[in-house]
């Protein structure tokens, strides 16, 4: 009878929940959303995920191929003396997903829209992070981190549960491929030249 399998410690490494590694990350924005402490402290968390397709990119050797499908969570906190978040820090997001500069936002979902699954290159810092006495190591992207992907085409492959809500990219203003019929929940204009029958 053949064996079922043989032990490969080799590709363990990068799976621990421990924080990344100091350096520079080709990343997917995930997803974006509003929450609130207990306290009532608000802040718009951004979910950042390592992309998977860069595996044999020879500069990100030590970051994505160790660390692709890890999460990297973002919190950006409205200020305590307005009450309103730091939208300066917000414009180093949308550049870096190539949002045409003058572009008119409406609402923090308008932002959230513009930069959900959009690909990014961010500057990740593992730090120190001392809360009541106890020193545990993070992970902190500050939005200046932020900048435009140097690979454009994306071929991230999702697991089921971590697919982003919106799969547009501010760039390109094209559904990703790989849900061609995804319009989140906008209508669909067909002229009839574009019917078979």
């Amino acid at each position: 009878m053949a064996d079922f399998m043989k032990t490969d410690y080799s590709n363990n490494s990068g799976n621990s929940y421990e924080p990344l590694p100091t350096g520079t990350y080709e990343m997917i924005i995930n997803n974006a959303k509003e929450n609130a402490t207990q306290s009532g402290a608000e802040t718009l968390q951004i979910d950042l995920l390592v992309r998977n397709d860069l595996d044999k990119v020879p500069e990100l050797a030590e970051t994505n191929a160790k660390y692709h499908n890890r999460h990297v969570f973002m919190d950006n906190w409205k200020r305590h003396a307005t009450n309103q978040y730091d939208l300066d820090g917000f414009q180093y997001i949308l550049q870096a997903v190539k949002v045409p500069e003058g572009t008119p936002l409406k609402s923090i979902d308008d932002f959230i829209k513009l930069i959900t699954g959009a690909a990014v290159s961010v500057y990740v810092k593992k730090e120190d992070n001392t809360y009541k006495g106890e020193t545990t190591k993070v992970n902190r992207v500050a939005p200046w981190n932020f900048s435009e992907t140097k690979f454009p085409d994306v071929q991230h492959e999702y697991k089921k549960s971590s697919k982003p809500a919106a799969k547009q990219t501010a760039s390109s203003g094209k559904d990703n491929q790989a849900d061609p019929f995804a319009n989140n929940g906008d209508s669909v204009d067909i002229s009839d030249d574009d019917l078979p029958f």
